[in-house]
C-alpha cells in the first residue's frame, strides 16, 4: 500500500482501519553526495530549521544536514520546552517575537503536531525594585505590539493559590504575564523540521561527525566527516555547546564558553500547573508535562565542560528554589534529570553572522534561549546564507560586537558567560 504522506484526521482514521501499515519513515536515511550547495553542520532544531527555510523560503534544495549522532540527540531533545518573547532590549524583542509568531503557525506550516501549547509564562517578582524592572520590560514589549500584563499579588494568587505567598523569605508580590508564551514538544520540533526539510529535497545525514574543514585560499570548500569528505560552496555551523570545538577545526576562536545546564522531571501527579512559572528570587522555572510530571530547571553549572551531565550542588540549588516557591514540591519524587551543553556568549545574546572565512557562517551563543528561538534562528540563518546579508531582525547579532562594544546584555549583569 502507498504510504500516507500527509498527516490529517482522515489519514489517521484510515491507518487505524488498516492496522497502521501505510505509514512511511518521516525522513529518508540519506547517504552523502560528493558535494552540495550548502552543508549545515548540526542536526538539532536550529540546523534543521535552517535547512527547511533554505529550501522553502529561498529555493535552495541542494542542501545537506550532517549530524554526528541521531536527529534530536542534542539540546533540542534536552530542554524544558519553554517558548516566550518577553524580552527588554531592542536587539532581542523583534527577533523573539518573530519566533513566537512562527511558533503560532508552525504546525500548519510543517503539517506536523508539535504540541504548541500557549499556556502562558508568568515571571514572579518579590520586591519593589523587581516590580519596576518588570514594568519596564512589559512596557517595552507592549511598545513593540507584544502582549504583557503586570499582575499584583492577588491576581497571581487567583491563578496559582498554592504558591508560598506569606511565610516565604521572599514573599510573592506579583508577576509579569505573557499569555502567548508556553511550551512546545521538543522532540516533535526536531522531527517536524526534519520531515519538512526532507520533503523539500534536503539530505539529512546522521552518524556523520565532522572531523575537519577543507579551505582553499581562505574559502571553505567542504567538510571532512566520519562518512567521508563532503564538498560545499557554503557551510553553516549550528552545533550549540560544541561551537567552540567545531569552529576551532576551521581556525576560529569564538567569544563563547560551554557550560552544562541541568533539567529535571518528577513523577506524574494530578494537574497542578497549567502554565509556566518562574521564581524571581532565585533561578527556578517549572511547568507540567502532558504526562503529569513537573518539568523544571535552574542555573548552569559553574564550570566549563562538554559533558552532558551536571553536579549535585546545582541540583541542590534548583531544588531549594523549588521548595522556596512551592513547598509541596518536597513531597514529589524526582524521576530523572539530564544535561545539555550551553554555548554561553559573553553578553548572553546569540550570534548569527558570517565568519572571516569566506563561505563559512556561524549560528550560536544561545545560552538559555536556544529552544524558543528555533524557528526565527533557522529563518534568519537561512536568510544570511542565501543572501549573504543579515535578516533585519537579526542585525544586532554580529560576531564582532564584543570588539566594537555593541553588546546586547539583556540581564545587565556584565560580560561573563556565567552571569547570563
Amino acid at each position: 500500500m502507498p504510504r500516507s504522506d500527509r498527516y490529517s484526521i482522515f489519514s489517521v482514521f484510515l491507518e487505524g482501519l488498516r492496522g497502521q501499515t501505510g505509514w512511511g519513515p518521516a525522513w529518508r536515511k540519506a547517504s552523502p553526495k560528493p558535494s552540495y550547495d550548502v552543508v549545515i553542520v548540526g542536526g538539532g532544531g536550529h540546523g534543521l530549521a535552517t535547512a527547511y527555510y533554505l529550501a522553502k523560503r529561498y529555493g535552495l534544495t541542494n542542501v545537506a544536514v550532517v549530524e554526528k549522532g541521531w536527529i534530536g540527540s542534542g539540546n533540542v531533545g534536552r530542554n524544558t520546552t519553554i517558548v516566550r518573547s518577553n524580552y527588554l532590549l531592542p536587539g532581542n524583542i523583534p527577533f523573539y517575537e518573530m519566533s513566537m509568531k512562527l511558533w503560532e503557525g508552525l504546525e500548519q506550516d510543517l503539517n506536523y503536531n508539535a504540541m504548541v501549547s500557549q499556556r502562558g509564562v508568568l515571571n514572579l517578582y518579590h520586591s519593589d525594585a523587581q516590580r519596576d524592572a518588570y514594568a519596564r520590560r512589559g512596557n517595552a514589549m507592549r511598545l513593540h505590539g507584544i502582549d504583557a500584563e503586570l499582575l499584583d499579588r492577588e491576581a497571581v494568587r487567583s491563578m496559582y493559590p498554592w504558591l508560598n505567598y506569606d511565610s516565604a523569605r521572599f514573599p510573592i508580590q506579583g508577576g509579569l504575564l505573557q499569555r502567548r508564551g508556553g511550551t512546545v514538544r521538543h522532540d516533535a520540533v526536531a522531527w517536524g523540521y526534519a520531515r519538512g526539510a526532507d520533503r523539500l529535497g534536503v539530505d539529512i545525514i546522521e552518524n556523520a561527525e565532522v572531523t575537519g574543514f577543507r579551505l582553499d585560499k581562505g574559502k571553505i570548500t567542504g567538510v571532512e566527516t566520519t562518512r567521508g569528505f563532503i564538498g560545499a560552496n557554503k557551510v553553516g555551523l549550528a552545533v550549540a555547546g560544541n561551537s567552540s570545538r567545531v569552529a576551532a577545526m576551521a581556525g576560529l576562536t569564538l567569544p563563547i564558553e560551554s557550560h552544562v545546564l541541568q533539567a529535571f522531571v518528577s513523577e506524574g501527579i494530578k494537574p497542578l500547573i497549567d502554565g509556566v512559572v518562574t521564581f524571581g528570587a532565585g533561578h527556578f522555572y517549572v511547568s507540567q508535562s502532558d504526562k503529569g510530571g513537573l518539568v523544571f530547571g535552574g542555573d548552569i553549572d559553574g564550570y566549563n565542560t562538554y559533558a552532558q551531565r551536571g553536579n549535585l550542588p546545582v541540583v541542590e540549588d534548583v531544588l531549594e528554589g523549588g521548595m522556596a516557591l512551592m513547598p509541596r514540591i518536597g513531597r514529589v519524587r524526582l524521576l530523572r534529570s539530564w544535561g545539555g551543553i550551553m554555548d554561553m556568549s559573553m553578553d548572553g545574546s546569540p550570534i548569527i553572522d558570517r565568519t572571516p572565512t569566506e563561505g563559512l557562517y556561524f549560528n550560536g551563543g544561545w545560552c538559555y534561549g536556544g529552544f524558543k528561538a528555533t524557528p526565527a534562528s533557522g529563518l534568519c540563518f537561512a536568510h544570511l546564507i542565501a543572501r549573504n546579508e543579515p535578516h533585519e531582525v537579526a542585525r544586532a547579532y554580529r560576531l564582532d560586537r564584543f570588539r566594537t562594544g555593541h553588546m546586547i546584555d539583556e540581564k545587565g549583569m556584565g560580560n561573563q558567560p556565567n552571569l547570563h
